[in-house]
């Protein structure tokens, strides 16, 4: 598959510092000054004749040895392929100058890169380090883009375009990206518990209770969904993969919750009976019973929902609708 080349970030003809790149291509600045000193994979200028200035052709050199690496290459052996590549096919030792070495002609064709779509740029980057198995490089693209672009922002602009790029690979593909999914599922899993950081719960706010439906193992949008109640001091009970029902209707009996989302992925998880019956679940005193409002979350829930159901479409506005419900 072709790699998609990257947008070029402001200030890109006038070069780029090596934090810039590294976010660009996901990998750590420490990787970057590694490859310089071992390959010879570094910018041709500097500034003052110090600080490292990356040009359109060092990053495009560095694009290449970044696809070689993710189709499997080991990075001595990526660095002389990019560089050969980058020379019209000529080879070169790993510890050639990048001064003697012309600008690329045109992208690189080695496989392993994972178009993203409309995804940020962040997002790209963060690609390429979840198919090298770069846990260090994942870890601080997914902080970085949280601190930047907020709960939301990075969820929807950087990290779904991700896990989507994965999703689709390993279906093409067999069994053979599964390791991607898992290490980048991990990350995001641990990043997102990190930024589940608020105020302390407001107080008489109603709690929302968070579930997969049985069969169902998709988590990490509920996670989302958690950090983001958590980071507004909204009281919320999440409780993972494939809950079987008694145990949410024992849950909410105990807790009186305002909402109830049901995450589904696929349509073979989602069940009309089972959100009437989520639906039907009473508390309180006799006389004076109280029923939660029901949330339906996640694609397996598309044109399949029963009638006086709640249907948000996005993380914003499952926020919203939860805010709302646990203000009342």
């Amino acid at each position: 598959m072709t790699r998609v080349n990257a947008p070029h970030p402001a200030g890109y003809d006038g070069g780029l510092t090596t934090g810039a790149v590294a976010r660009l291509l996901g990998v750590a600045p420490t990787t970057l000054r590694s490859w310089e000193r071992r390959y010879g994979i570094g910018p041709a200028e500097r500034e003052g004749g110090r600080h490292r200035r990356w040009t359109s052709a060092d990053v495009e050199l560095l694009m290449r040895m970044c696809d070689f690496t993710s189709a499997g290459l080991p990075p001595a052996e990526a660095a002389r392929a990019a560089i050969a590549a980058a020379s019209g096919g000529g080879s070169a030792p790993p510890g050639a100058t990048r001064e003697t070495r012309p600008a690329p002609a045109r992208p690189s064709t080695a496989p392993g890169a994972l178009p993203v779509g409309r995804g940020r740029t962040e997002a790209r980057g963060l690609a390429r380090a979840a198919v090298r198995l770069d846990a260090r490089a994942v870890e601080d693209l997914l902080a970085l883009a949280l601190d930047r672009h907020g709960l939301v922002g990075a969820w929807d602009e950087v990290i779904m375009p991700t896990l989507n790029a994965v999703g689709r690979r390993w279906e093409s593909s067999g069994e053979r990206y599964v390791e991607v999914e898992h290490l980048l599922s991990w990350h995001v899993s641990t990043a997102l518990r990190r930024a589940a950081v608020g105020p302390p719960p407001v107080r008489g706010a109603a709690v929302s209770l968070l579930a997969c439906v049985p069969d169902e193992n998709h988590t990490l949008p509920l996670e989302a969904l958690t950090a983001g109640l958590m980071q507004r001091g909204l009281p919320v009970r999440m409780f993972g993969a494939a809950l079987p029902v008694e145990a949410l209707e024992e849950a909410a009996r105990r807790t009186g919750p305002a909402g109830i989302v049901l995450w589904s992925q696929g349509r073979a998880t989602a069940s009309r009976p089972l959100a009437q019956r989520v639906a039907s679940i009473e508390w309180g005193v006799r006389g004076a019973r109280t029923t939660p409002a029901v949330v339906l979350a996640g694609p397996g829930w598309a044109g399949n929902q029963p009638d006086g159901v709640l249907r948000p479409t996005s993380l914003a506005e499952a926020l919203a609708l939860l805010s709302a419900l646990a203000s009342r």
